[in-house]
């Protein structure tokens, strides 16, 4: 089994993609620090794949540490980075945390690679890069706007630093993955997301139904849209998976075209805010308490991918309704309040 090594494995998205990457025939071993990650997905993923998964608790901003793990795994053949701090308000806060944290951990992860020969790379990126869009859908050949945050301005500088890296390492490949709105659970709901205080939508839709939160606020009716709330590309986090999966699978079979290739991963279907919430009310059968509130300042008013070129080139599509997403996000919730309610007890 050709042997991955996934960053930031016990965080959302990466927990989810070991899941897939081992239902397809990879080893998997994660580095994550813990301090965004937990190590409840860590026991998630491994109830679900019915085996150990390694991993190390490694700050890959110390590149010591960081080159132990490579060191103790020779045969590691592909890399999938995600370790990164991803809020956008707390990145306007604290800018130089989120460039020290997104920035160091990159530049030693690809400095690894190239010193242990590790040549194929996924790199996390995020829609944010393309700011408010020209035209829509928007593909991957659209201009990169002046950045709303700091966290966006970190993905456009990974994908030139990964660009500029394999410009200057023949042989060695990236993958530049931009995602849209990830979203859902396992259908298992053995795993799934795992924040507090989310500040992601459809969270804060399910601990609203759930009654972790009282009401939620619906920034904006007045938008140049069809219910004048924001449009969002939102994507099962298992579709989210499987790109990454897919991804590896094109550059180990050597079917990449350039060192670096760019992908948009969402369904190409914009979804307004009120739509989203019509659909988690039926798939709950729940009416959800919201309010319309001013708009927020720095929210797009609408972006959703052109995903042709995934599908062509990867051979990827998505697999996840809507309704489908709802539905494993609002079981997630459940879960959690019984995990919860199970402590309490004990």
């Amino acid at each position: 089994m050709k042997k991955i090594l996934v960053t930031g494995g016990c965080g959302y998205i990466g927990g989810h993609t070991i899941v897939d990457l081992i239902d397809n025939g990879f080893d998997v071993i994660s580095v994550d620090d813990l301090s965004k990650g937990s190590l409840r997905m860590l026991h998630g993923i491994e109830k679900i794949v019915k085996r150990p998964v390694k991993n190390y608790k490694v700050n890959l901003c110390n590149l010591e540490d960081a080159q132990a793990i490579f060191m103790e795994n020779p045969d590691i053949v592909g890399i999938i980075h995600f370790a990164a701090f991803k809020s956008v308000p707390e990145s306007v806060e604290q800018p130089l945390k989120y460039y020290r944290n997104n920035i160091d951990s990159l530049v030693n992860v690809l400095q690894c690679a190239k010193e242990n020969h590790v040549k194929n790379i996924v790199f996390s990126s995020s829609c944010s890069v393309y700011g408010n869009p020209d035209s829509l859908p928007v593909d991957e050949n659209a201009p990169l706007k002046e950045a709303e945050s700091p966290y966006a301005r970190t993905k456009q500088m990974g994908e030139a630093i990964c660009s500029d890296f394999v410009k200057a390492n023949a042989g060695f490949n990236t993958i530049l993955l931009r995602y849209f709105n990830p979203v859902g659970a396992h259908p298992s709901v053995m795993i799934g997301e795992l924040q507090e205080k989310p500040e992601n939508l459809v969270p804060v839709i399910t601990q609203t139904a759930i009654g972790k939160r009282p009401s939620m606020d619906v920034f904006g009716n007045d938008y140049d849209t069809r219910d004048g709330s924001c449009i969002r590309d939102y994507i099962h986090v298992m579709d989210i998976a499987n790109a990454h999966t897919k991804a590896l699978q094109y550059m180990l079979e050597q079917r990449n075209e350039k060192s670096s290739e760019i992908f948009n991963l969402g369904t190409g279907k914009g979804v307004t805010v009120l739509e989203l919430i019509n659909a988690f009310e039926k798939v709950a059968d729940k009416k959800l308490n919201y309010k319309i509130s001013a708009r927020r300042p720095g929210d797009v008013i609408a972006v959703y991918a052109n995903n042709d070129k995934a599908q062509n080139a990867l051979g990827w599509n998505c697999k996840f309704s809507l309704d489908e997403m709802m539905d494993t996000s609002w079981r997630w919730e459940q879960e959690l309040k019984k995990a919860a309610e199970r402590v309490q007890l004990n």
